[in-house]
């Protein structure tokens, strides 16, 4: 039964409840918004020395809210 996931059976419990209380306090009537972060690193040699090139995308889906009056 092992996974490799060395995480308190407690530690486990407490995230998976704190995400329950996340979605129980959050205002069901606000915009939704899904995020997706995305992150390339790779280092390349230059006279100078190393340097990091990094990449960074962020994509967000904006929701509206939905109109009950129609």
């Amino acid at each position: 039964m092992a996974t490799g996931n060395d995480k308190p059976l407690m530690r486990a419990l407490g995230e998976f409840f704190g995400e329950v209380w996340k979605g129980v306090k959050t205002d069901p009537s606000k915009p939704g918004r899904v995020t997706r972060r995305r992150v390339e690193q790779r280092v390349e040699d230059t006279p100078d020395g190393k340097v990091i090139l990094r990449r960074t995308t962020v994509e967000e889906i904006i929701v509206p809210p939905r109109n009950h009056d129609q």
